[in-house]
């Protein structure tokens, strides 16, 4: 066993040798800030205090004389390929972003809250009731010529879908909806949406309706009627318009 005068005169000998390492490498860091390019340090500087990305020409007229910009950009750019921010060329014009595989970093997710139009409410409540239906027989019961747009909102809040195609001329796209439907307004079931006498007691539907109006039993078994073929491939791209088409004269 060592006796304590021994360790003491270890530590004390360790200890003088620790100082020794961090003093060498605080030199080596020190050397390395001292011997970084003063054109890069230069080139940091106006990059990051750019609120836009800038040009090779515009750089160039800041730095000294004698300096290489385009040699220069590289070798920050070598730099720093591998940081968290990266100097990279934009439409021929330079900026720090940061790195590809960070950028999940910066993404930050939002709930969008928008209203939909009547239209687009009434379209919704025949596609419940009366599905699967095509978009002319929705036209038929509402009376009025529908927006394409107005059926593409609805398919991208995922309320509704594409069913089956119908087995007439034309072979037009059948609609139905779907489990979202049935979350978004807490339906157990299809079956839960109000009937007439709730329509009515709800002040929806005008208590001086026609003879014989009814309001359907609506259903959404998946299953495809008999009037119905299954859907092709390129059916669901086909449903969703890239843009939304501005409503014509008499449309709603």
């Amino acid at each position: 066993m060592a006796s304590p005068a021994r360790t003491t005169a270890a530590a004390q000998h360790i200890a003088p040798v620790e100082q020794e390492s961090v003093l060498e490498s605080s030199q080596e860091t020190s050397n390395d800030t001292v011997a970084r390019p003063e054109e890069l340090r230069l080139l940091e500087a106006l990059l990051f205090a750019s609120t836009e990305p800038l040009d090779e020409a515009s750089l160039a007229k800041r730095m000294p004389d004698g300096v290489d910009i385009k040699i220069a950009l590289a070798q920050l750019q070598a730099d720093y390929a591998m940081r968290g921010v990266n100097l990279v060329k934009v439409a021929n014009k330079w900026t720090f972003r940061t790195a590809g595989d960070l950028a999940w970093l910066m993404t930050r997710e939002s709930v969008e809250t928008r209203r939909l139009s009547r239209a687009a409410i009434e379209m919704l409540a025949i596609i419940a009731y009366h599905q699967p239906v095509t978009r002319a027989e929705i036209e038929e019961i509402r009376g009025v010529v529908t927006s394409k747009g107005t059926l593409d909102v609805l398919l991208e809040t995922g309320w509704i879908r594409p069913r089956g195609r119908r087995k007439t001329p034309g072979r037009p796209l059948t609609f139905g909806t779907t489990e979202a439907f049935l979350s978004q307004f807490s339906l157990e079931a299809l079956g839960d949406l109000p009937g007439l006498d709730e329509l009515k007691g709800a002040g929806l539907l005008d208590t001086r309706l026609p003879g014989g109006f009814a309001v359907p039993s609506p259903s959404d078994d998946p299953a495809l009627r008999e009037d119905e073929d299954p859907l092709e491939p390129g059916d669901l791209e086909l449903a969703l318009a890239p843009a939304v088409e501005p409503e014509k004269p008499g449309e709603s």
